[in-house]
């Protein structure tokens, strides 16, 4: 079931949302509170999240404060990879949290941290136990990103490759689980921090992995997920179907869902890091998604084969 309805995914990187079109961030502040409205009018009990912020960043915080967007959400968020990106060192996980607390009163959350095999499996073993001891216990929510490899042939989401160099390639390789499905050694030491932590993984489109992912999930004892729904998938041919699918097959964690993503044709710029043309249409699509899934009901466990660790 629905736990939490996130707007936007990592507002202040470029990759995600476009500074050029957006330097001071107006724009960005007015989508999320129109947006946060939208989803309070459909569902006044469902907490709203910012989309987590990358770097982590107490300015960015202050500034959105300061426009009077925060009190549109109940949760801030943000996101770490302290072992592949950035410029700060894992063990200072509990001073970055501290660096935010210091600018808000919101409970915040860890939407994404992981650690990438592109150099060798066993630093994300290292990775991966680290983390949890640095922060179960400090964030209500840990969300461990994630589950599979990104496969070669998708591509990750950033704009700039070519700056990234060879740390580009680290995206494809942060799965707990190989791009052919087969687990990596840090697959069993997450199974001994569940509950604790949770999983962030998108979900393509007609994603063929889905199935064997909620078979993963339950094996390893997840109980929360951080996923997406994407507003410029939301214009491809069956998409309500594709959205009921991923949401029934998710129904029995809680789910934390992002909405972002603009559609080349309803963004100021063709690209989905532009900020909307038209904010309250990005409104209503998160109103759509809340009003279509908030009420969904967990099912009981099903029974199956699962996938041995």
């Amino acid at each position: 079931m629905i736990e939490a309805a996130m707007i936007w995914n990592e507002p202040n990187n470029k990759s995600h949302w476009d500074p050029e079109i957006d330097p001071g961030w107006s724009l960005f502040s007015e989508t999320l509170a129109c947006a946060a409205r939208a989803v309070k009018a459909e569902a006044a009990h469902l907490p709203t999240v910012l989309g987590g912020i990358s770097p982590i960043d107490p300015t960015f915080i202050r500034m959105l404060d300061e426009r009077r967007a925060l009190d549109h959400v109940d949760v801030v968020a943000v996101h770490g990879f302290p072992l592949d990106w950035n410029l700060w060192q894992i063990d200072e996980w509990p001073k970055k949290i501290a660096e935010i607390r210091a600018v808000t009163d919101k409970p915040i959350w860890v939407t994404e941290v992981g650690v990438s095999t592109f150099g060798a499996e066993e630093v994300q073993v290292f990775g991966l136990d680290r983390t949890a001891a640095l922060l179960v216990g400090r964030a209500p929510r840990i969300h461990w990103y994630s589950l599979y490899d990104l496969p070669q042939a998708w591509g990750a989401t950033t704009r700039h490759r070519e700056a990234e160099g060879s740390s580009y390639y680290r995206h494809f390789y942060m799965g707990l689980l190989r791009e052919d499905g087969t687990p990596k050694p840090a697959l069993e030491h997450f199974a001994r921090h569940t509950p604790a932590l949770g999983l962030c993984q998108w979900f393509h489109y007609q994603d063929h992995r889905l199935d064997e992912a909620v078979a993963w999930m339950r094996r390893l004892g997840v109980t929360y997920l951080r996923t997406g729904l994407s507003w410029a998938d939301s214009f491809r041919p069956d998409a309500l179907d594709w959205f009921d699918r991923q949401m029934e097959a998710l129904a029995e964690f809680d789910v934390t869902v992002t909405f972002c993503f603009t559609p080349e044709h309803r963004g100021i710029a063709p690209h989905h890091t532009s900020p909307p043309q038209v904010k309250e249409e990005f409104a209503e699509f998160c109103a759509a998604m809340v009003r279509r899934y908030a009420g969904m009901i967990r099912p009981g466990p099903a029974l199956g084969p699962q996938p041995a660790i």
